[in-house]
């Protein structure tokens, strides 16, 4: 996963005004990589959401008739080794990862939010214990851990999610910890202290807008990086299970028959490094408009 521990948000108040706004559209029009990875991420997203619509075969049914056969007008893409349409396979399996990234990143993310508000606004031993926990799930190589976990758990789409939100959310976490130890040293919160201001309203009026522009381009980097973990579990056998059309499990029937037909690699293939490219472009995109290390007209 793409760590940003080193973005250290700076307390500003326009993250909630208009005029952040409209200068982070303005921004975000000039760069042109950004468009591009946003116009991505929307037709990708579209297609698995738009999926049933498009499909032209039963994505699962086993026909009778030419298998691993080339692209034609009934089957776009071809046919797989059983005889199932490829690009009704390709389309239907791109909802797997998006559902793997948006289920187990949502997951990190709250959790990571939550915690990271408890160790930056606890006390100290709790501070410390839970640094304790973030460093040693940090400290396990990430494919090493995830294979350790479903073998323990079975392959299965919970397992994925439940591996990837795991590893995620100590960067979160992290993230939200310093933002929030970073603020109760600042002069305007313990001025708001004297006034009365409780925690509730310091967290949500201080900290959280705050901490939105980083976690937001963590977020978004982390996507494409998921969305690899997720295609390489499918194809070593340890994701969704068969029937289930899946990019990685399509790649892997590929890389079995790549000597017969090389259209079952490609159809998988070009999806997952299309995906890739859209999150990472989009993620860059927000990292140079939000860091404030980088953010000049804010």
């Amino acid at each position: 996963m793409v760590s940003f521990e080193a973005i250290r948000p700076e307390p500003n108040d326009a993250l909630a005004t208009g005029a952040f706004r409209t200068i982070f559209l303005g921004q975000f029009r000039k760069n042109r990589l950004g468009i591009l990875g946003a116009v991505l991420v929307i037709l990708i997203a579209a297609m698995a959401i738009c999926a049933p619509l498009i499909i032209t075969h039963d994505p699962i049914r086993i026909m009778v008739g030419p298998r691993l056969a080339a692209p034609s007008l009934e089957f776009l893409l071809g046919t797989d080794q059983l005889g199932r349409d490829t690009f009704s396979r390709t389309i239907m399996g791109g909802r797997i990862p998006l559902l793997v990234a948006f289920v187990s990143l949502s997951s990190a993310l709250a959790v990571g939010v939550v915690l990271g508000l408890i160790a930056g606004f606890g006390p100290r031993w709790l501070d410390n214990l839970l640094l304790l926990i973030f460093d040693t799930i940090r400290s396990f190589p990430g494919i090493i851990f995830a294979l350790a976990i479903i073998a323990l758990l079975g392959p299965s789409l919970a397992s994925i999610i439940f591996v990837i939100a795991i590893t995620s959310m100590p960067i979160y976490a992290r993230v939200v910890r310093t933002q929030a130890q970073a603020l109760l040293s600042s002069e305007y919160i313990a001025a708001e202290r004297s006034m009365g201001a409780g925690t509730t309203r310091i967290l949500g009026m201080h900290v959280l807008p705050n901490v939105i522009g980083p976690l937001l381009i963590l977020v978004s980097m982390d996507v494409p990086a998921v969305i690899a973990w997720e295609a390489g579990l499918s194809f070593l056998g340890m994701g969704v299970r068969p029937p289930t059309p899946d990019w990685g499990a399509i790649l892997n029937d590929g890389y079995s028959f790549i000597n017969q037909t090389p259209w079952l690699v490609i159809a998988s293939g070009i999806p997952i490094v299309l995906a890739t490219l859209g999150f990472t472009f989009l993620g860059e995109a927000l990292r140079d408009i939000l860091d404030p290390k980088l953010r000049k007209d804010l």
